[in-house]
């Protein structure tokens, strides 16, 4: 199957939609995002809108739930793809989709405060000697060490 890439910049328009399918669970969500054009007078004017419906499988089911919802800015990176079906009056109808591989917050747009999931399993620490320092020349720079909070 040919898969087309995306990225998709624009803002959530309905609320979160957390489901299991098989034995996975997707959260699902359609954004709209808007284009703008200036006018021959060097003014904004508002151009087309792509309505796209956004699927979220795997790890991103626990980290869309967490950090967005309806009106959130949202930039959506996955593979696009045509969803077709018939609705109720048994007209045949087709709905652009994405499978995402990354989504998050538009961080021109909002500010956001990172908190990283801990690792599935941690290594215990080894016990024994530890490596005495290398010396170091005058003026060489050393490594950067994270800072605490």
């Amino acid at each position: 199957m040919f898969e087309t890439p995306i990225t998709v910049v624009g803002r959530v328009i309905t609320d979160l939609r957390r489901r299991t399918v098989g034995n996975q669970e997707v959260i699902s969500f359609r954004m709209a995002s808007n284009s703008r054009r200036r006018g021959a007078d060097g003014t904004w004017e508002a151009g087309n809108t792509l309505y796209i419906t956004v699927n979220c499988w795997g790890k991103l089911v626990t980290g869309v739930g967490a950090a967005l919802g309806k009106g959130r800015a949202v930039i959506a990176v996955g593979h696009v793809y045509t969803s077709e079906y018939d609705d109720s009056n048994g007209v045949h109808r087709s709905s652009l989709e994405m499978r995402a591989t990354s989504v998050g917050p538009d961080l021109s747009q909002t500010l956001v405060q990172i908190i990283e999931q801990a690792p599935a399993a941690t290594k215990e620490p080894a016990t024994g000697p530890e490596e005495p320092e290398a010396e170091q020349e005058p003026g060489a720079a050393k490594e950067a060490l994270p800072l605490s909070a």
